[in-house]
């Protein structure tokens, strides 16, 4: 009878996991911001008025281990131990920036806060900006959608936008959604990070474990890019429940004039547009 020890396993794990985060400046990567991305830049609906978007920003939990008096600082509105993870994706689905280990209970705008200050951060090219849902701030680098209106894909398949707020949130959330659909495909393919069964590894690996799946990730969407499993997850985005933050929305506050102005504008041309073009008719599947 042949077996290998568990120390054995272990250290090899380790060793692989190690080694794969290691080529993490291969493979995630943050935008430069000299292009415009072709998923805007290829249809109407978002050029000219998003040309300046370079991603989406958004958060999501994954469970962890962690030791009982640690426990409620980790313990999420879902009942069990996870850490926040914060993540910039492309509009491909393609991960530009991953900040774990956060607790659970921390918000996404404590969280966006640290990823913009520390020394590892998130860098916004002058004059770009990320979308990001009403449970961050608004402003001139991040965009999110004005709070009180429509917004989730879902609300506008009985009516269409009634005035240009509504529409600028239907097109905002069209665009956003590549962050749900990078999340779904991510953790449908590596379940490691998807199950809410208590993990084997302390907080610390499984940290380290979602940033390599998000590398793997990366990887495999330029070598081996499922289209039927990103199909399959979109089709789960446009029909889940909606749900005005799915984080905690601390924090979260009005945009400053600039802001404002700006969204105002590209809310305003977008109705235009809308009013003039007489086949403006509303996909939600693009």
């Amino acid at each position: 009878m042949y077996r290998r020890s568990k120390s054995t396993t272990s250290r090899c794990f380790h060793r692989v996991l190690r080694s794969v985060i290691a080529l993490e400046s291969l493979y995630i990567q943050q935008p430069q911001g000299d292009v415009v991305p072709k998923e805007i830049q290829e249809k109407k609906r978002f050029f000219p008025y998003f040309k300046n978007c370079v991603g989406a920003i958004d958060g999501t939990y994954v469970r962890v281990k962690v030791p009982n008096r640690d426990a409620p600082r980790y313990r999420c509105r879902k009942g069990y131990p996870t850490i926040n993870v914060l993540v910039a994706c492309s509009f491909d689905l393609k991960s530009m920036y991953v900040l774990t280990g956060w607790e659970g209970t921390a918000s996404d705008s404590r969280i966006l806060k640290n990823a913009l200050n520390r020394d590892d951060k998130l860098l916004i090219p002058n004059g770009r900006y990320y979308l990001v849902d009403a449970g961050l701030p608004h402003s001139t680098i991040l965009m999110a959608p004005y709070r009180g209106v429509r917004y989730h894909l879902k609300e506008y398949s009985t009516r269409a936008p009634q005035n240009a707020k509504e529409l600028f949130n239907l097109r905002h959330a069209s665009l956003r959604n590549a962050i749900e659909r990078a999340f779904g495909v991510l953790k449908r393919r590596f379940p490691i990070i998807r199950s809410t069964q208590e993990p084997f590894y302390s907080c610390e690996t499984q940290s380290d474990i979602f940033s390599a799946c998000c590398i793997l990730h990366n990887f495999l969407i330029v070598e081996d890019r499922d289209k039927d499993l990103e199909d399959e997850v979109l089709q789960e985005v446009l029909s889940a429940p909606t749900e005005e933050v799915r984080h905690n929305s601390s924090g979260a506050r009005e945009g400053n004039s600039m802001a404002e102005q700006l969204r105002n504008s590209i809310a305003n041309q977008m109705w235009t547009n809308y009013l003039l073009n007489p086949n403006n008719e509303i996909n939600m599947s693009t």
